[in-house]
């Protein structure tokens, strides 16, 4: 987005435009989806049935929030996953923001759609239980694999608060930079800064 709305529609249009490619990467990131789901509901399973019945009473002893959240999590980012490619992809949901959908200027799509501070809210809120997601996804991950040391604990914690961070600072970056103003539509007939278009605000 960063690069300006002709390399931004040129991506958009390589993409719309790759065939197996594109497909192929939709369905292998389905699969690892649906083998995310399964794998948390069985764990989720497994660890409820590991705990005796007769005398339950729930007390977590080495847990932290974005643990205790995993699951709540989501569910919120899967429902923004479907609410994100109707928005972008599909094009079916633009009427919420009163911005028309056209599937030849990506970038435009994106801008004045963000340019409605309800909409950038509603992406940057679920990026939050992405952070947590994740970073207890890349903490259990390095925990997986045998660093779990107090030798690298430290690192394996800085590792995940690192990885988090680049990759939700990278996402929310964008709707702030349309709100402060960082990121303007364009004509698209001209390709020049458009200060009149409908988002505008």
């Amino acid at each position: 987005r960063f690069r300006g709305a002709a390399a931004s529609d040129a991506y958009a249009h390589f993409l719309q435009n790759s065939g197996a490619l594109l497909w192929g990467t939709r369905f292998a990131l389905l699969a690892a989806i649906g083998l995310h789901v399964h794998c948390a509901f069985s764990l989720w399973s497994r660890n409820n049935e590991a705990r005796p019945r007769a005398y339950y009473q729930r007390k977590d002893l080495a847990t932290n929030y974005a643990a205790l959240t995993m699951r709540y999590g989501g569910v919120l980012l899967a429902l923004f996953l479907f609410y994100h490619l109707a928005h972008f992809t599909w094009g079916v949901t633009t009427r919420l923001d009163g911005v028309p959908f056209d599937p030849d200027n990506a970038y435009n799509n994106l801008v004045l759609s963000f340019q409605h501070p309800a909409i950038a809210g509603f992406y940057i809120v679920p990026m939050c239980a992405l952070a947590m997601h994740l970073y207890h996804g890349i903490w259990s991950l390095t925990q997986s694999v045998g660093l779990d040391h107090p030798k690298y604990n430290k690192l394996r914690q800085r590792g995940a608060i690192a990885g988090t961070l680049a990759i939700v600072l990278g996402f929310v970056i964008v709707p702030i930079s349309v709100q402060t103003g960082g990121l303007l539509p364009v004509d698209p007939a001209t390709g020049a800064v458009d200060d009149d278009a409908p988002g505008d605000e």
